[in-house]
């Protein structure tokens, strides 16, 4: 078990996770034998890095593939294709062995803190489950250590004894991350933690996993659809459309100069707090095509306004124009 503050500055900025083309389609089928009709493209060849102390925050429409590209990643799901190479391992080639004590450095936080947890048992159960499952028998220290994790998300030892009904959202999102933390992972993908919580609560969960992150040294793949919070939390920002990467860029970067069509557009529907002050916001036209069947070319150019004939019949390729600065559009030279 690693202990508390381990974490040191001696791998930070190095490569810890790397996604190289990662593709992940889910069968339609349908009739008497339940032949497969289609695919579903839920994630088609996305690639990006996140470095050792980074948090690199995941946006997107609700079906983009964000949450499949993070359950994929800790082949929560098996992938369709494509490579995850974390701390120099390809994730999909471990043998169940090797993907078990694997685990022990990868976890994820649920975007529902009610329906993760099991509603029959003491969260300091929920919690110390995976320490009993990687090898730390003995219940005194299991229980040390579940009192200890709670201490670090903000709750008090007596809470191990409830249960999940007995707590409020912010509460059990509290006890989603400890369960989280207990074996002091490297790596933690967030999937949309605080998106079923307040607002004034959001800022607590958020706080409580920068401190964490700071204390501990932990690497973050964060999913969200509120740009506003990945810009509180984020060091890079990468954003989704219909299973494809559209752009990548440093946080400061990407919000004060985006490039890409579609960022743009999620750019102008970001409130600002003065009143006086109005932004341009951009409508898109039409709804989301299916992955089921994508657009071919760009797959954007439906509903983007400034869509050449090129962009119908061509896919843009996504290339760092500087400075680590993603993006796949033909407008962009």
């Amino acid at each position: 078990m690693r202990q508390e503050g381990s974490s040191d500055g001696s791998h930070q900025g190095e490569t810890l996770v790397e996604v190289r083309h990662l593709k992940k389609y889910f069968a339609v089928r349908g009739g008497l034998l339940q032949r497969v009709q289609g695919w579903v493209q839920a994630v088609d060849d996305v690639s990006f890095t996140i470095k050792a102390g980074e948090t690199l925050g995941l946006v997107g429409e609700s079906g983009c593939g964000k949450t499949t590209v993070g359950r994929t990643i800790l082949r929560l799901i098996p992938a369709t294709a494509g490579q995850v190479i974390f701390a120099g391992q390809d994730v999909f080639a471990l043998n169940p062995t090797e993907l078990k004590k694997a685990r022990r450095d990868m976890q994820i936080i649920f975007q529902d803190p009610f329906s993760s947890l099991d509603p029959r048992m003491p969260v300091g159960d929920s919690i110390g489950e995976g320490l009993l499952v990687h090898g730390v028998r003995d219940r005194r220290q299991r229980h040390e250590i579940v009192i200890q994790t709670l201490d670090k998300v903000g709750l008090s030892p007596d809470h191990a004894r409830r249960y999940p009904h007995e707590f409020s959202g912010g509460q059990r999102q509290r006890i989603g991350i400890a369960r989280a933390l207990a074996l002091r992972p490297r790596f933690i993908v967030c999937d949309e933690p605080v998106s079923a919580l307040d607002v004034s609560i959001q800022s607590q969960v958020l706080n409580i996993l920068r401190d964490l992150q700071h204390e501990f040294g932990l690497t973050y793949l964060f999913i969200a659809h509120n740009l506003s919070v990945v810009e509180h939390i984020s060091d890079r920002v990468a954003v989704m459309y219909l299973g494809k990467m559209v752009e990548l860029a440093d946080r400061d970067e990407l919000y004060r100069n985006p490039l890409h069509p579609y960022t743009q557009a999620l750019m102008s529907a970001i409130p600002i707090p003065d009143p006086s002050l109005r932004r341009e916001r951009i409508i898109l036209k039409g709804d989301v095509p299916s992955p089921l069947n994508p657009p071919s070319g760009c797959r954007f150019h439906p509903r983007c306004p400034v869509a050449l004939e090129h962009c119908s019949r061509h896919e843009p390729e996504f290339r760092d124009i500087g400075n680590g600065h993603y993006v796949a559009c033909w407008r962009v030279d």
